[in-house]
This record gives C-alpha cells, sequence and structure tokens, in this order.
C-alpha cells in the first residue's frame, strides 16, 4: 500500500523537535519535517509560502502547521492541492485574532518592537534560578531555537498583518481550550482538546498520537 505522506510545520521560531514524541502508523504514514528558513528582505507571506511548497516532494500531500506554521500551511495550500491540512494551536482567518492582535495591526505596533527583546527574553530564563525558570529555559532553547532577529521581526509583521478574513472550510481546525494566545472563545468549528494550551503539540503528545491518525483517514 503507498504511504499517506504527512508534512508537519513547526510553529514560530520553533524547530522539527516539537514534533520528536509524534509518531503515526509507519505502515501507513510517511513523516516529513519543515523547517523555518530566513525571509528574503522584500517577502511577502505568499512568497514564502510559494518557496516553502517547493520542500513538498510528493502529491497530494496531507499538510500539518502549528500556531505560525499553521497560517503558512494554509498560503502554501494555493500553490498545492493538497488531501488535507489540518492546523494545530492556530487560527482559520484573522476574525479569530484575540482583540490584541488586531490592535497591535492596528496601531503598527510590530514596527515599533526591538527584536532585543527576544535577547533579554533569553537572559532572563537562564537568570532564573528556580527550578520552573530552568524548566522553562530548557523548554525554550530546544523547542524554540531559530532566533534570527530578521525572521523574527518579519514573522510577527506576517501574523499581525495577515490578510485572511475568510476561514476555508475544509481546513481541519484542532485547539485546546486552555490556548492563551489564541482563546478558544474567538475560534470557530474546531476540534476541541480538553486542557490544551498552545503547546499541547508537546505537553499533550499522548492525544495527538491517538487521535491524528484517525483524523487524518477520516473522509
Amino acid at each position: 500500500m503507498k504511504k499517506i505522506p504527512v508534512y508537519f510545520m513547526p510553529g514560530l521560531a520553533a524547530s522539527p523537535t516539537i514534533f520528536e514524541r509524534i509518531h503515526l502508523p509507519e505502515s501507513v504514514f510517511e513523516m516529513h519535517f519543515l523547517e523555518w528558513r530566513v525571509p528574503d528582505k522584500n517577502d511577502t507571506l505568499q512568497d514564502y509560502a510559494q518557496r516553502m511548497v517547493k520542500q513538498i516532494l510528493h502529491e497530494n500531500p496531507i499538510l500539518v502547521g502549528v500556531s505560525f506554521g499553521g497560517i503558512l500551511i494554509q498560503e502554501m495550500a494555493r500553490f498545492i492541492t493538497c488531501q488535507k491540512i489540518i492546523i494545530i494551536s492556530s487560527v482559520k482567518s484573522n476574525q479569530e485574532f484575540p482583540v490584541f492582535f488586531k490592535i497591535a495591526n492596528n496601531l503598527k505596533l510590530y514596527k515599533l518592537l526591538p527584536m532585543s527583546l527576544f535577547t533579554w527574553f533569553e537572559i532572563l530564563l537562564k537568570r532564573n534560578p528556580s527550578k520552573k525558570g530552568k524548566k522553562r529555559w530548557q523548554l525554550y532553547d530546544t523547542f524554540l531555537n531559530v532566533r534570527d532577529q530578521t525572521y523574527l521581526k518579519w514573522s510577527i509583521t506576517q501574523i499581525l498583518t495577515w490578510t485572511k478574513a475568510t476561514p476555508d472550510e475544509h481546513v481541519i481546525h484542532i485547539h485546546g481550550d486552555k490556548d492563551a494566545i489564541f482563546p478558544i472563545k474567538k475560534i470557530q468549528h474546531c476540534i476541541v482538546v480538553s486542557g490544551g494550551t498552545h503547546i499541547m503539540i508537546v505537553t499533550q503528545y499522548r492525544w495527538f498520537n491517538e487521535h491524528l491518525p484517525k483524523i487524518i483517514l477520516e473522509q
């Protein structure tokens, strides 16, 4: 039997290691992992998506994206035919953004955000002597390791200025009811993961290992 190609796209600044505990039956699925690359200076999100599509080596694949990766794969799907598009801890349109995102966009705060804040964030995490602080630093260092400042500023700008206002009804949306980045009260038509936070792809990997194969195979 021909295996089903499934391509995974991590979230903002994240590496494919966020999927290290995700396992799909090898007899049925073929897993592939996409990585963030530093964008060109004048890239639009569509420009970037069109280049990322070149990494897709199979026809009619399944695309799975987390957070900003979920936004990106929806843009990628404009350029290729996909069997399914599955987003996790993400949004289907800018109508699902929290109010703060809309305010930040209207005020163009992304133009004022100094990327040095990310450096200070790292320093604060490193210097936190508590057990919880050390654990947070370990998670950050392991999973959020794309720290190029050009990429970070570009990514935040693309998220806040995303113009998609009408959700694609064919997108399968998996969302946690404890997501603090994209609160579920703004999310429409999704598969709800009880207790799921914005990083549930890491913390609730068992749920995904149990349910994701069935979600992919459902007609």
